[in-house]
């Protein structure tokens, strides 16, 4: 399943545009010469080697290319103004509003097919590069869109669902043979995306204000008050999507990770793991280091896996290797 990004501004020129209703932030004679600019925001955006097998051809069709663009001559010469990048959308014309808002980039990563690359391990080599961006998998009229930030998966989109349920849903497609697509994007804008959930809310321009203010034909970009990229892609009502100061951790539903969501009760000597002054706990943590002894004590106070990654914002799949080991070396049994 493949879209054509609509082609940028006819003149090729960016236009600053500010949200009516909406005063812009006062800025001092210092912040305005200051050297911090978003210029070339899409800039920068190698990412790690492919994991696809070397006879792996990427489709062409499911290589877009970037047509956002940021036209110098658009910043007020001497005047140390952020350039307002005018974004293409990647999905036109889509229905979920995370799908809507993303922006047409080059993929790092075409193709990708759960016949030669487990998912979960995709998922964690992204993890380990701390990559941004986003993914998307579609099968016939099924798409379902994954947003990433810092390698962990924090917003999700299908038709019918959004969050964790979307994220279970982008697993389900690439079971099923749906091909898989990762796209980068500039840590600024995954951040400001990733607010984009179910429900936009009234629009209050703040100083600092992060996230998506979106409106009839038009979705504008703020970072830190500031407008550093506009989209032709809106709602048919003004609303914003305020981006969390740090993006949560996804955390796949019960369907799909029963193991996260269920209670595991320590035997004995898993109790003596995590009391200090026993040679249990001496050995337990040579061996599993703080982080699995942070995990095991969870777990003797009841917490679940789930519960205990939303917590201390780790993934999932980090955590079901420590947990089998656990189990397996008589730590834990399921309760």
């Amino acid at each position: 399943m493949t879209h054509n990004p609509r082609s940028g501004d006819p003149d090729g020129k960016d236009k600053r545009r500010t949200p009516p209703r909406a005063e812009p932030p006062k800025t001092t004679p210092a912040e305005e010469n200051a050297e911090g600019s978003f210029a070339g925001l899409l800039d920068g955006l190698s990412l790690p080697e492919n994991l696809l097998a070397a006879d792996q051809a990427a489709p062409a069709a499911l290589t877009p290319t970037i047509t956002a663009s940021a036209d110098p001559q658009a910043q007020p010469q001497g005047t140390g103004a952020p350039l307002i990048t005018r974004l293409t959308p990647m999905f036109p014309g889509a229905t979920p509003f995370l799908a809507r808002f993303l922006p047409a980039v080059t993929p790092s990563h075409t193709g990708i097919q759960t016949g030669f690359c487990n998912l979960h391990d995709f998922l964690r080599f992204l993890h380990d590069q701390d990559w941004y961006g986003f993914l998307h998998a579609g099968l016939g009229e099924q798409a379902a869109y994954v947003l990433v930030y810092e390698g962990r998966t924090v917003a999700a989109a299908a038709l019918s669902s959004t969050g964790e349920q979307a994220l279970g849903e982008l697993l389900h497609l690439y079971g099923q043979g749906a091909p898989l697509s990762a796209y980068p994007l500039d840590k600024h804008l995954a951040h400001i995306l990733s607010g984009v959930g179910s429900r936009a809310w009234k629009f209050n321009l703040t100083d600092d204000f992060t996230g998506l203010h979106a409106r009839p034909g038009e979705a504008v970009f703020y970072d830190q008050g500031q407008v550093v990229a506009t989209l032709p892609a809106g709602l048919s009502y003004e609303g914003a999507f305020p981006a969390p100061l740090r993006p949560q951790t996804l955390i796949l539903p019960r369907s799909l990770a029963g193991w996260a969501h269920h209670s595991y009760a320590a035997t004995l000597r898993g109790r003596d793991a995590v009391n200090a002054i026993t040679t249990a706990h001496q050995g337990f943590r040579a061996r599993y280091g703080q982080d699995g002894l942070t995990f095991q004590k969870a777990l003797v106070d009841g917490l679940t896996p789930a519960e205990y990654a939303l917590r201390h914002d780790v993934t999932l799949h980090d955590l079901e290797a420590l947990l089998r080991d656990l189990i397996a070396a008589g730590y834990l049994k399921d309760d």
